[in-house]
């Protein structure tokens, strides 16, 4: 007996079929809206990065801010047209200052030489009034952000500059520094590093670093306690009368790597009002297994250009060596999931109004999928696929970073006795 109607399945193939095929369409589409919505997004936000290596891009012969350049080119990753298409408004301006002896004779040279990377930030924005504006206050960011220029804070990474005159930090203050890292790969007079071969010298803080941190709590500069030791944080846990941050790091639950931190102290630090700004640097996103070759290649290569004048030929020439290093030896490279997995983690552990970005850009930030500023709205999309609304982005991408800074210049403004 053949059925008047045909079975179900039968019926509905063509519209079942009809319906995958526009379920596709529409996936596509929102596969192909989902990144021009995050770019609208991110320039609605206001977009700060904690820890910008990019001062150091400023001493290249021939080097711009005001020009685009490529990471492909000149390994560079931030300059003015790649922040306005990337949407970030600005941040931290580090003085970087390598670790030398701890003599008088290195303290003085190391002065020396923040003190001029200081006044190259401050020439950047004066030079450039229409694109930029230094800040020196948690309510700046906003009011230059919504002129349409960048905002300049200053930071400083590595103490080691101030000698054993703490008074040094006054200065650097009236310059403009408003956050303080007080070591870098290794041990100093202040505090001790989290990768210093040696191992730790003081157990956290030396004497003079207690007695560094109390005078950024009156200053109101905020602590930094990125490439410090686990000691040093509980130090600053312990003394600091003002929350702080780590500016670049990640999450030790992802990758056991020194510079990164607990999740017992991720705890602690959202209990003291603190915050993690994630980084992107790879090696400290997961294991990366790079041909030692390599390694000895870029050392040379820093060994010969450390401390010699440099012209547009010169560093071109420069320039051309590092590129062909990499031909010969590739690095293995983290990608963006690793990256997401460091945010992701922080932002389960230490809850959203404790996390936001610092992705060391300019020195050695960047991972595969996210080599430049430009990026910046993809890591926005990844957010809301997560989960995550408008106000939570708003908090990681600058929110809790200014109220931690805003904290601690009313701490200040209370220790010298001023109104907030």
């Amino acid at each position: 007996m053949i059925p008047i109607v045909p079975p179900v399945s039968r019926c509905f193939r063509p519209i079942m079929a009809s319906n995958n095929r526009w379920m596709a369409v529409a996936a596509a589409m929102l596969a192909m809206a989902a990144p021009a919505a995050a770019a609208t997004l991110q320039q609605r936000l206001l977009t700060l990065d904690s820890h910008l290596d990019t001062p150091a891009s400023l001493a290249k012969p021939g080097w711009k801010i005001e020009d685009r350049h490529a990471y492909a080119q000149d390994y560079s990753q931030v300059d003015l047209p790649r922040m306005k298409s990337g949407g970030l408004d600005g941040g931290f301006w580090a003085i970087f200052t390598p670790q030398g002896p701890l003599d008088d004779a290195g303290f003085a040279h190391a002065r020396d030489y923040a003190l001029l990377r200081g006044m190259a930030i401050r020439e950047m924005a004066a030079a450039d009034p229409k694109n930029f504006a230094l800040a020196v206050n948690a309510a700046d960011a906003p009011a230059i952000a919504a002129q349409g220029r960048r905002v300049v804070y200053m930071s400083i990474e590595n103490a080691y500059p101030l000698g054993h005159d703490i008074s040094l930090l006054e200065t650097f203050h009236a310059m403009g520094v408003r956050l303080l890292g007080f070591a870098h790969f290794t041990n100093n007079q202040f505090a001790d590093s989290s990768t210093d071969p040696a191992g730790p010298k003081w157990g956290g803080l030396s004497p003079e670093g207690k007695a560094l941190l109390a005078e950024a709590n009156r200053l109101g500069v905020v602590l930094d306690a990125s490439h410090s030791s686990d000691a040093v944080f509980d130090d600053f846990l312990r003394l600091s009368k003002s929350p702080f941050i780590l500016s670049h790091s990640g999450c030790k639950a992802v990758f056991d790597h020194p510079r990164n931190i607990d999740d017992d102290r991720l705890r602690k630090l959202a209990a003291a009002g603190g915050v993690i700004q994630i980084n992107s640097l790879g090696a400290y996103l997961r294991k990366l297994n790079n041909d030692p070759e390599r390694g000895k290649a870029l050392d040379a290569l820093a060994r010969r250009s450390e401390g010699a004048p440099l012209g547009v030929g010169s560093y071109r020439a420069l320039l051309a060596e590092r590129h062909a290093i990499d031909i010969a030896h590739p690095a293995e490279r983290a990608s963006f999931d690793d990256f997401m997995a460091h945010l992701l983690h922080a932002l389960k552990v230490a809850g959203v109004d404790h996390v936001g970005i610092g992705l060391d850009w300019d020195g050695g930030g960047g991972v595969v999928g996210l080599e430049d500023v430009t990026g910046l709205p993809k890591i926005s999309a990844a957010l809301i696929k997560a989960g995550y609304g408008e106000a939570d982005l708003q908090k990681i991408w600058s929110g809790n970073l200014l109220r931690v800074m805003a904290a601690a210049q009313a701490e200040g403004a209370r220790e010298r006795g001023e109104a907030p």
